[in-house]
């Protein structure tokens, strides 16, 4: 597995090293920016895609949050949204006015995961009840002790860290949590980037934290995943096999490609999107998400091809929607 801790700017030099400084097809870009969630499996595609295309083509790969791509993407600065949510009613709003139409592409799905310091030895599952005594807007100021939570539990300082307000990551967490997304308290430690919400727990032994799992995989060594209690009462670890079988709910969510419909008609914008939902499941695996069913990854190629534009969710997060009833939905742009 590639290391998720690539740097923007090294993987930006990267792709440029790889094409010699006479080429031709020097102006020959995809351009990808957005969720850190998504990264990792949308870094692993470019870097097949750009090894079939015997480095004819440049695919860059920034991270900027969900948020932040979709604002870029918005105004047209780059070809390929990467979202760990869906397009959101303000966004679509910016879209609309700049003229920007776009495809909508869940590409894998992702276990949203809780972590904790190994020293931590009395938390071994959480209920989102729990989660949302820890997290919601009211418990800013106040929750933050252990024992505030659960008597039994120490008198130390609940030490939180979570993606920023431009993660999607963070929009699902609190729409799952808190039952509103971007509702939240304020007081945590915050970042984009996820390798520092890593860096932050193992650092601290009264932390908790969330991301993708991706990144609690590649550090499984120096974090604790704690179980999450799913509707039916159920504790489940994250993993992919757990995801496959919807027991790890409400924290498994579909991550997505939003590509703009101007830049498909390059051939190499659309050369890299049929490559990635043909090879993305594939590769999805070796990140550690988890793929769509051959059937999904078919029927998004179809949506593709056909140019069908707009949001299956018109705007507004949904919690446990399943990938092959969006698929099927009339888009809304």
């Amino acid at each position: 597995m590639k290391s998720m801790k690539l740097s923007v700017v090294t993987a930006a030099v990267a792709a440029a090293l790889s094409v010699s400084a006479g080429s031709a097809l020097a102006d020959t870009f995809v351009k990808i920016d957005g969720s850190s969630t998504v990264y990792p499996i949308t870094e692993a595609v470019a870097e097949e895609f750009q090894k079939a295309k015997k480095n004819a083509v440049k695919v860059t790969v920034g991270i900027s949050g969900t948020g932040g791509g979709f604002k870029k993407f918005c105004r047209g600065e780059i070809d390929i949204s990467d979202a760990s949510r869906p397009i959101l009613k303000k966004e679509m709003e910016d879209c609309a006015k700049a003229g920007i139409k776009y495809i909508e592409l869940p590409v894998a799905f992702d276990a949203l995961t809780v972590v904790v310091n190994p020293k931590n030895t009395f938390l071994k599952q959480v209920t989102v009840a729990v989660l949302k005594m820890m997290w919601e807007p009211s418990a800013q100021g106040k929750i933050t002790r252990w024992n505030q939570i659960n008597p039994a539990w120490p008198d130390a300082p609940l030490k939180l860290f979570g993606p920023g307000a431009d993660s999607g990551t963070f929009d699902y967490f609190t729409e799952a949590v808190n039952g509103k997304s971007k509702a939240s308290r304020g007081d945590f430690t915050a970042s984009e980037d996820d390798n520092v919400l890593v860096q932050g727990v193992t650092r601290d032994a009264n932390a908790l934290g969330y991301f993708g799992f991706a990144y609690y995989d590649e550090n499984k060594d120096k974090l604790k995943a704690v179980p999450v209690v799913n509707p039916k009462g159920k504790a489940v670890s994250p993993s992919i096999a757990a995801v496959m079988a919807g027991e790890y709910e409400p924290l498994a969510r579909p991550i997505f490609i939003y590509v703009s419909a101007k830049a498909m008609d390059r051939p190499e914008v659309k050369e890299f999107v049929e490559f990635y939902l043909k090879h993305g499941g594939k590769l999805a695996k070796e990140v550690k998400y988890v793929p769509l069913s051959d059937a999904d990854y078919k029927h998004a190629l179809d949506n593709f091809k056909k140019k069908k534009t707009g949001t299956g969710f018109g705007g507004v997060a949904e919690v446990g929607v399943k990938v092959a009833d969006l698929l099927k939905r009339d888009p809304k742009e």
